[in-house]
Parts: structure tokens; C-alpha cells; sequence
């Protein structure tokens, strides 16, 4: 493996790739065939690890799923000016300056919580049942990676 070499955990990779996909995506201005390179070592390196860890088959082939869905997410909207994107737990949380973006914002499959004036996405395995808090609260719980537009990389706040 070129990219994923060095990683020892399914957290390992998910955060290399998306360092990777700020770099090489051709929305960012890489090119097409390093990021279907770095798709294909993505979807290989979680399997491998996946197995590694002991998970099932099963598992492993829901964890890919999972991936390459929140993956695809990201990718919709990453290019929108002014917005910041943040994967807390097993959410993905859009705030910033979303009103100028909001129709692309909806169109990428996201929705609108009024009460944290934020947008969110999330597969349905993982649908709220209850009051979460303010969003403040859910990042103190769950810990919290922000992703941003604009050129600007990863950072971690836990």
C-alpha cells in the first residue's frame, strides 16, 4: 500500500484519508486518478485492519459500507465556501456560515436541527431516540474531528 501503510487502526486510517482527500480531490485541485488510487488503499486498508481486529465478515463489509457512505457525504459538500464539517461521534455536524449554501447543504442529503442551528447527516442505524443536548454537549461526549473547507486541514478537538 502506498498511502495507508503506516496505520494500525480503522480511526488510523478514516483520519488519513481524510487528510488525503484534502490534498488529492480533484474539487481541491488534485487529480482523478490519485483519488481513485487513495479510494481504492481506503476501502482495502479498512477491510485488512477490520479483519485484523477480529470483526466478522459481516462486520467488516458494514464498516466499509459505512465508510464509503459518510465518505461520499463529505465529498458533497467539502467544496461550499464558509462552512465547517465535523464528524462527532457517528454524526456528520455542517455549521459555519451555512444560509448561502443551504440548498446544496439539503441537496447532499443533509438535515437542518433547528435547536443547534446546525445541519447534520447520519446513517439510520445510528438515529437519535432522545434529547441529545446542545452541540457543544454531544462534542464533549463523543469527541469531535472538524474538517473544512477552504484549504484548511484536520483538526482534532477531544
Amino acid at each position: 500500500m502506498k498511502y495507508f501503510s503506516g496505520c494500525n487502526t480503522l480511526e488510523d486510517v478514516k483520519k488519513l484519508y481524510k487528510q488525503l482527500a484534502l490534498e488529492h480531490h480533484p474539487d481541491r485541485g488534485g487529480d482523478t486518478a490519485t483519488m481513485q488510487e487513495i479510494n481504492k488503499e481506503y476501502a482495502f486498508a479498512c477491510a485488512f485492519i477490520s479483519k485484523n481486529e477480529g470483526m466478522t465478515d459481516a462486520e467488516v463489509d458494514q464498516e466499509l459500507k459505512m465508510s464509503e457512505e459518510y465518505r461520499q457525504k463529505i465529498e458533497q459538500i467539502i467544496h461550499l465556501p464558509g462552512i465547517i464539517i465535523e464528524i462527532v461521534g457517528n454524526w456528520i455536524w455542517v455549521t459555519g456560515d451555512t444560509r448561502a449554501v443551504k440548498d446544496a447543504i439539503k441537496a447532499a442529503g443533509y438535515f437542518f436541527a433547528s435547536q443547534k442551528k446546525a445541519w447534520y447527516y447520519r446513517n439510520e442505524a445510528f438515529r437519535s431516540h432522545g434529547k441529545g443536548g446542545t452541540l457543544e454537549q454531544i462534542r464533549a461526549k463523543y469527541g469531535s474531528q472538524s474538517v473544512a473547507s477552504q484549504g484548511r486541514k484536520i483538526i482534532d478537538q477531544e
